[in-house]
């Protein structure tokens, strides 16, 4: 078994805070993640794959270790990495982290921007590495994406997802404790889940 695949093992709200610390790598770029969020499936209403497997979320239903790409509010490419057991659909949303090689790449793309916010959130996350909806269903131990166990923070944080309208208030969402990368709360609008 992989470093990769025994850190995906187990239940999504286990899995999730292991990603902290882990670096995730697309090309010159690589982000040490330091905020994630769990969605679980059937189980979850704010999940994608809540009511099923669709053309769009079929990559959440297994197996671990893949990147599930998808287009938010029209403009964002957010990444996810499917956990659990082949079938059973979950996934961990990379929501933020710190950009720890390819610096001088991701301030070209977000000329102006404090280091800190380069990767501040899934939407930046998501540009700051270039991921693309065609990078969905990518192998992250062997594809153009990579995910790469990492040293734990030392202390972790939880609360309420951020951004989704159900099940919002599961404690779901994890952070490094204090890390200036991580992104700041902040409760529905009229979100999409995961």
């Amino acid at each position: 078994m992989s470093a990769l695949a025994d850190l995906l093992a187990g239940p999504v709200q286990e899995v999730a805070p292991r990603l902290l610390g882990a670096v995730v790598r697309h090309g010159p770029v690589a982000v040490r993640l330091t905020e994630v969020e769990a969605y679980d499936g059937a189980d979850d209403p704010a999940s994608h794959a809540f009511r099923g497997r669709t053309r769009r979320n079929q990559v959440m239903f297994g197996p671990a270790g893949h990147l599930y790409c998808y287009l938010s509010h029209g403009i964002h490419v957010c990444g996810n990495v499917s956990v659990g057991p082949e079938g059973r659909a979950s996934g961990v949303l990379l929501r933020a982290g710190e950009v720890v090689d390819g610096i001088d790449v991701v301030r070209e793309l977000r000329p102006g921007v404090a280091d800190r916010d380069l990767a501040r959130g899934p939407g930046r996350l998501g540009r700051a590495l270039g991921l693309r909806l065609d990078l969905d269903g990518t192998d992250l131990t062997t594809g153009a994406v990579t995910v790469t166990p990492g040293e734990p923070p030392p202390e972790t944080s939880c609360g309420p997802r951020t951004g989704v309208r159900h099940a919002a208030d599961r404690a779901w969402r994890f952070w490094s404790t204090g890390d200036p990368t991580v992104s700041p709360y902040r409760r529905h609008a009229h979100a999409n889940g995961l």
